[in-house]
């Protein structure tokens, strides 16, 4: 089984969120992907975040129309701070011994990767699938010794989209994909600013979790409470 894992804060979950899925789904031959909202996030303050039991929800909704997507509510259960490397060595011993893992992942936020508890560990048992993200370019790659990664040509075909994919073997041996996909301008920041301004969010978000939002949204900080 090929099993993506999509982590993030989900806050909330948007049309775009499910546009990525698709993409690395689609283009990875991956047979599942396992959506995981974060719990308490290390490098962000937890006033940012919905309540986990929201996100959980309106994850839940977008999911729903489509069989191959799954939730994994692992990271929202810790208690503590919650870190991608302990969750890939949990469901590493969770899932069948066969079964690979991809960490699907936008490209900004995989370029901090360095700040990451055991970065080199994380490299060493899972796959990566990077996303292209609107301002960040493939060939910031090559700022990242912990990769290996001197392919010049090939990322800027990348960031000139040439290519939709490529996989680089990492000095682990693992793959990191790299995934061009079309830009996708819908952020979660952006539909929480429309929240607390009281402006729509048409069309931003699978229709459930418009609605869902809009029964639960109680104009105290524009959010759900």
């Amino acid at each position: 089984m090929k099993l993506g894992l999509y982590g993030g804060a989900f806050n909330p979950i948007h049309r775009c969120h499910l546009l990525v899925a698709e993409a690395a789904r689609t283009r990875l031959g991956l047979d599942a992907v396992l959506f995981i909202p974060t719990g308490g996030p290390p490098h962000k303050p937890p006033s940012d975040f919905i309540p986990a039991k929201h996100r959980l929800e309106m994850v839940r909704l977008a999911i729903a129309p489509y069989p191959y997507f799954q939730l994994s509510d692992i990271e929202t259960r810790r208690e503590a701070k919650s870190y991608t490397i302990d969750t890939v060595l949990t469901l590493k011993e969770t899932y069948p011994a066969d079964t690979h893992l991809v960490f699907i992942i936008g490209l900004d936020a995989f370029l901090e990767l360095p700040s990451w508890r055991q970065p080199e560990r994380l490299l060493e048992n899972c796959d990566f699938a990077l996303v292209s993200r609107a301002g960040f370019q493939f060939k910031s790659l090559e700022n990242l010794p912990i990769l290996g990664i001197s392919d010049t040509e090939t990322l800027a075909r990348l960031d000139a989209g040439q290519l939709e994919k490529y996989a680089f073997r990492l000095k682990t041996g693992q793959s990191l994909w790299a995934l061009a996909i079309p830009p996708c301008n819908v952020s979660s920041q952006e539909i929480r600013k429309r929240l607390k301004a009281r402006q729509s969010i048409e069309n931003l978000l699978p229709t459930a979790v418009e609605s869902y939002i809009l029964q639960y949204h109680s104009g105290a900080g524009g959010l759900p409470q």
